[in-house]
């Protein structure tokens, strides 16, 4: 649950990862808290990330999806797509998320999709609309992150894909 096998990336964003040697199908996954919860990464750039989750496991005790668990669908797809914008040179910290939850969901995936607001140099807005399996809207989301220079401190935390860098 939660590997990001079949994630479709533009070419050239694999490329300038690769000759870094970072692992960009790990860089850009779910993380800990999303791969627990079963989402999925099924398409990722700068203009659009795709993403989905189930419903079961993610439940409040009405059995129904649970608003945080569409928070955690809506920041990571969010923040993938800011991190791509950023490239590599940047990471993406995010600093204000807002959810409108509309509807309930009680089984079945839900599916998000990240499309960018507002791209700049120091921060990247996304909004994230989640649906169901029916297509109707379950949740509407805004991420804000803000764009840093990456540290040294931060490289130990990057996914590296066993090449040493510039290879």
């Amino acid at each position: 649950m939660g590997e990001q096998q079949h994630v479709k990336f533009p070419q050239e964003v694999v490329d300038e990862y690769a000759a870094l040697g970072v692992d960009l199908p790990a860089l850009f996954s779910a993380g800990h808290l999303g791969n627990r919860m079963g989402v999925q990464i099924v398409e990722a750039s700068a203009e659009r990330v795709v993403g989905t989750m189930p419903v079961e496991g993610n439940t409040q005790p009405y059995g129904l999806l649970h608003g945080g668990a569409s928070a955690v669908l809506a920041e990571t797809l969010g923040s993938i797509g800011s991190m791509l914008h950023g490239g590599v040179s940047k990471i993406a910290v995010g600093v204000d998320l807002n959810c409108t939850h509309h509807r309930g969901a009680r089984s079945g995936l839900v599916t998000g999709v990240a499309t960018p607001v507002h791209r700049g140099r120091s921060t990247a807005t996304y909004e994230i609309v989640i649906t169901d399996e029916q297509d109707k809207r379950v949740c509407s989301a805004r991420l804000t992150c803000m764009l840093r220079d990456i540290n040294p401190q931060d490289a130990g935390n990057l996914p590296h894909s066993g090449r040493p860098n510039g290879a």
